[in-house]
C-alpha cells in the first residue's frame, strides 16, 4: 500500500476567482498572451489568503494564484463566530474598504471583491463600503488589510499587560 502524499490545508481551504485577465506583452515578433489570475481562499472559520499568479494558459494561472493563497493564509479575528470585533479600515493604492460590525441578522453587505474575502473570511454579518479605486485587486488586499488590523479584547489586555477583566 503507497502511502498518499496530501496537503492537510487544501482539503480545508475554499478557493474563489475573483479577478482573470488576459495581460499582453507586445515584442519585435507580435503580440505575447498571458493570462493572470487572483484567487482567495479561506475555510469560512476566520483563515483567509490571497494570491496572484500569471501562465500561459487559464488553468495554470489559476493553480499558481491557489498555491499563492495558500501560502499568504492568515488567522482572522472574528466575534462570536459571526462579526468582526470593530470598524476598521484597510487602504491598498487609491482603493480604501471601510468594514464595520453589523447586528446578527444583518448578512453580508458588500459587492464583488469585498465580499469573497470576508465569506470564505467566515464573517456573516457586516457592512462594508468600498470608497476610492474599485480595482478588484486592490478592494481585495484592502479588505484583508482591515480584517488583519482587527484587534480582540485578548489581545489588546496582552498589550497593555492587563486581564481582560481589567478592561
Amino acid at each position: 500500500m503507497a502511502r498518499q502524499n496530501m496537503d492537510p490545508k487544501k482539503k480545508l481551504l475554499e478557493e474563489k476567482v475573483i479577478n482573470l485577465s488576459r495581460v499582453t506583452k507586445v515584442t519585435k515578433g507580435g503580440r505575447h498572451f498571458r493570462f493572470s489570475a487572483t484567487v482567495v481562499v479561506g475555510n469560512r472559520k476566520g483563515l483567509v489568503g490571497m494570491g496572484t499568479g500569471k501562465a500561459n494558459e487559464v488553468n495554470d494561472a489559476i493553480a499558481k494564484a491557489s498555491k499563492a493563497a495558500n501560502k499568504n493564509v492568515t488567522r482572522v479575528a472574528l466575534q462570536d463566530a459571526r462579526t468582526i470585533p470593530h470598524e476598521a479600515t484597510g487602504k491598498v493604492g487609491r482603493a480604501v474598504v471601510l468594514i464595520k460590525p453589523a447586528k446578527e441578522g444583518t448578512g453580508v453587505i458588500a459587492g464583488g471583491a469585498a465580499r469573497a474575502v470576508l465569506e470564505l473570511a467566515g464573517v456573516k454579518d457586516i457592512v462594508s463600503k468600498s470608497l476610492g479605486s474599485n480595482t478588484k485587486v486592490n478592494v481585495a488586499k484592502a479588505t484583508l488589510e482591515a480584517l488583519k488590523s482587527e484587534r480582540t479584547p485578548a489581545k489588546i489586555a496582552a498589550l497593555r499587560g492587563k486581564k481582560v477583566e481589567e478592561l
